[in-house]
């Protein structure tokens, strides 16, 4: 029975053996699976760094956009008051030039005598003008050809 006992003994630390061998190799593939997830995990980091510095920057710059866009649109607003005055102005000018229009065009309708006189001594003075630059043109006219007369006589006496 001793010997049972000691083929027992030996049994089991054989089979603790065993069990210590296949823990060894779980344990080597479990490390070896650890280190692969620690080199993946530091990858990552240094990724993600990348990506936090990029997205800092974009941030920035998105700021430093949102800063330009707010005053060119405060110009632009000044520009628009601007352009809303110039056309206050156009049309006040508007209105006064159709206020002196319709002045004028009552007073062309009042004095549409007086205006139809005027327009009728001008044309007679008009005529007369020319009644008078034709007579002098025509008391020209005449000295001429008594001057050819007289010219043509002497010639015929030469001759």
């Amino acid at each position: 029975m001793e010997l049972i006992l000691y083929l027992s003994a030996a049994l089991a630390a054989i089979a603790f053996f065993i069990l210590v061998i296949y823990l060894a190799k779980t344990l080597k593939s479990l490390q070896a699976t650890l280190n692969s997830v620690a080199h993946t995990l530091t990858g990552l980091e240094k990724q993600l760094d990348g990506v936090t510095r990029e997205t800092t920057e974009l941030l920035h710059k998105t700021n430093t956009l949102a800063e330009d866009i707010q005053q060119k649109s405060e110009n632009l607003n000044s520009v628009v008051i601007a352009v809303k005055d110039v056309g206050s102005s156009v049309q006040r000018f508007n209105h006064t030039i159709q206020n002196i229009t319709a002045k004028v065009e009552q007073q062309v309708d009042k004095n549409q005598d007086k205006i139809s006189q005027v327009v009728q001594w001008s044309n007679v003075f008009l005529e007369l003008k020319e009644r008078w630059q034709a007579r002098k043109t025509s008391s020209s006219d005449h000295h001429l050809e008594g001057e050819q007369i007289l010219a043509r006589q002497r010639e015929r006496a030469n001759h």
